[in-house]
């Protein structure tokens, strides 16, 4: 049966509120959730019956304002902090000012383990509540005593100054009766010296009547030389002049807790595997850097990114296992690469990233990247064998100017490609024109984006003549950005960047139903010309969609075009990348009635058995191959070959790229089908093809 739970919860993220109440579900509550985003609500919503506060830190309510919110109307309420983006300083100063726990949101199942454990903290200090009470009847001195919780009673009589502890606390500090000064001084001297001024502060404070009662968390030295934290808790008597003469209360020994909520801060800032700073941690230290930068202009620093080259192969063939051994020997490698003031971290994966404190000039940074790659020709001893690795590394210098951590990591980020780009295995320092190229790449992503948004797409049909008549037999679609700036580009300058970004797909599907309708309109406007045809180019994305065969079946039916009439072109490279799967996709196409053809033949590496498992109705010879057939016996010999070889096959041919007349001869004599080039047409817009089909033009 699940527990009734009042949750008041500080966040401005409904998603964040469904996962909580699924994960307090999950631990056996029955949450009942009120959410508040100010802190006007907030305080109209604090009250006794709250069970427990789960509270992010927002721009108008930080969790700390929020705790000292809590404490303000006097409330006993356990307090947990769940963030993603808190600093390690404000964790702790949270956890001093009241909190009971903290969570980092991506580590959300603990919920349940942290609002039980925080509800029993409570009910004991309940108890203990009651048990104070139950003290009053007797004694004064045990009636104030009791007040304090029962684990340590002491008893301060400031008239004569001396002080009664009871064998409880005696023993928590191992002592026995005879060895217990009376004097508070001996007490005193066993506060560590980092703590006493703080506990001389708080004492002063409830003697000048400032607090209700006294409250502290020190440390105190042990009689085997150790600290330990005490939690001391006091009440005093005053006289009618409002002088305290009395105070008692109880130590509580909360070492255990102290640790806990050390590692708790620890693994919250630390990688898991390694014991190295995390992605958090190091965000926190550059932003640090950054403002001391700001405030002293000869500081610099550096950040340089790691990325092992080649991980997934020791990962993939000698399994996980062996992949966090390798890990493990290389945090150990990097750290003896850097001064104890700098910092190395683990971002996840292979990826590491190093953080060089107050360097003079960037010759410092390239240092510290040849140690690295020093460091790394010496092979790993992994599960018995010699594991060889090495790394590209990006180097980001403070003296570019950052004003956030995101650009300068961004930086480091971008340089590491670049020499992951030059081979693998060196370093690379950002500068200024690798700026202004990821400036240009973001602009083309957004333009990108925005192209599909705004309609800026094109399609130009390039005419595919029979050799035979000189007659047109269809088109083939090309996609063309009319970019708003730059005008006309042609898809080398973009499919990569759309491929990278996720836009490949959805444009893909609008470039083959965008064709399809329009042949469907050529064929009714010129219902005397043979059937025409309309060529696509398929991505390896689009062809490895699952619902492709949906996708196509879907846009015939649309647009009305029979399936004869569409043929769609796959390059060797696609073909190749996933050959089973696209051998079934091809088939698939076929039992539509939809020809496939092979697009750029001679250029991939394709072999011929897998050819002749292909269901392929035709190669298209690329135009490196045609440009050079008049010059080149070499080249034109390889067109021949390609030629015989389809059509021994079962396959026609279409060639590409023919521009002079030349070309055109040499490819009738050949036999080959099908050509397209610049010596029939450019390609053309729709209505500059609809003309063209309105002359019914030979060549």
């Amino acid at each position: 049966m699940s527990n009734p739970l009042r949750v008041l919860l500080l966040d401005d993220r409904p998603a964040n509120a469904k996962l909580m109440v699924e994960e307090l579900r999950r631990a056996g509550f029955d949450p009942d959730l009120k959410k508040v985003e100010t802190e006007s609500d907030y305080l109209a919503q604090l009250n006794p019956d709250l069970d427990v506060i789960l509270a992010d830190s927002l721009p108008q309510l930080d969790a700390l304002q929020a705790l000292h919110l809590l404490e303000k109307a006097g409330l006993d309420i356990p307090f947990i902090i769940v963030s993603g983006n808190i600093g390690e300083e404000s964790v702790a100063t949270c956890m001093r000012n009241g909190a009971a726990d903290y969570l980092l949101k991506d580590r959300m199942a603990r919920l349940g383990q942290a609002v039980r454990h925080a509800l029993d903290r409570k009910r004991l200090r309940e108890e203990q509540g009651q048990a104070e009470a139950l003290m009053r009847g007797n004694l004064e001195r045990y009636e104030l005593a009791s007040l304090g919780a029962n684990d340590g009673l002491w008893d301060w009589n400031l008239i004569d100054n001396q002080v009664y502890f009871s064998a409880r606390l005696k023993s928590m500090f191992g002592y026995d009766e005879p060895d217990v000064a009376q004097s508070p001084d001996g007490w005193f001297n066993l506060v560590h010296p980092d703590d006493l001024a703080q506990v001389q502060s708080k004492l002063a404070a409830h003697f000048g009547g400032r607090t209700r009662h006294f409250e502290h968390e020190c440390r105190m030295r042990h009689r085997d030389g150790t600290y330990r934290w005490m939690l001391i808790r006091a009440h005093s008597v005053r006289d009618s002049v409002g002088e305290v003469k009395r105070l008692a209360g109880s130590f509580t020994d909360i070492t255990a807790r102290k640790e806990h909520e050390e590692q708790l801060l620890h693994d919250a800032f630390h990688d898991a595997l390694t014991g190295l700073p995390n992605r958090a941690l190091l965000v926190d230290r550059l932003k640090q850097f950054i403002l001391h930068g700001k405030r002293n202009k000869a500081y610099t620093f550096a950040a340089l990114f790691v990325d092992l080259d080649g991980f997934r192969i020791v990962n993939d063939g000698l399994g996980h296992a062996v992949g966090d051994q390798m890990l493990l020997e290389v945090s150990k490698r990097l750290l003896r690469c850097v001064r104890l003031e700098d910092t190395v971290a683990r971002l996840g994966g292979d990826e590491f990233a190093l953080l060089l404190d107050d360097i003079k000039d960037i010759s410092n940074a390239s240092r510290v990247a040849n140690r690295i790659q020093q460091e790394l020709e010496v092979p790993c001893k992994l599960d018995g064998r010699d594991v060889f690795t090495s790394a590209s590394i990006g180097i980001a210098f403070s003296t570019t100017g950052y004003d956030r951590y995101e650009d300068i990591m961004r930086d480091a980020d971008t340089a590491m490609y670049r020499a992951k780009g030059m081979g693998k295995a060196r370093f690379v320092v950002f500068d200024s024109v690798m700026h202004a190229q990821a400036m240009a790449r973001l602009k083309l992503e957004t333009d990108l984006r925005r192209a599909v948004e705004r309609q800026e797409f094109r399609l130009y049909y390039q005419p595919i003549v029979e050799l035979d008549t000189g007659g047109m037999s269809g088109f083939e679609a090309l996609l063309r950005w009319q970019h708003p700036e730059r005008g006309l580009i042609t898809p080398i300058e973009y499919l990569s960047v759309a491929e990278e970004i996720g836009l490949l797909v959805p444009v893909g599907r609008w470039v083959l139903h965008c064709a399809c309708r329009q042949l469907r309109e050529w064929q009714l406007q010129f219902p005397a010309r043979p059937p025409l045809t309309m060529s696509v180019n398929l991505s390896s994305k689009q062809l490895l969609q699952l619902d492709l065969i949906k996708q196509v079946d879907q846009i015939l039916a649309e647009t009305g075009l029979e399936a004869s009439s569409l043929r769609l072109e796959v390059t060797e490279t696609v073909l190749m990348e996933d050959a089973e799967s696209a051998t079934a996709t091809l088939f698939q196409l076929r039992a539509l009635n939809i020809e496939s053809h092979m697009d750029d033949f001679g250029t991939g590496y394709s072999s011929l058995s897998y050819l002749q498992r292909f269901p392929i109705a035709a190669l298209k010879i690329d135009q490196a191959f045609i440009s050079r057939m008049g010059t080149s016996a070499e080249d034109l010999e390889i067109v021949r070959i390609i030629i015989t070889l389809a059509h021994n096959l079962g396959r026609k041919v279409i060639a590409e790229g023919v521009e002079t007349e030349e070309h055109f001869s040499l490819l009738k004599s050949l036999k080959c089908e099908y050509a397209q080039g610049y010596f029939f047409s450019k390609p053309l817009g729709h209505e500059e093809a609809q003309k063209l089909l309105a002359t019914g033009h030979r060549w």
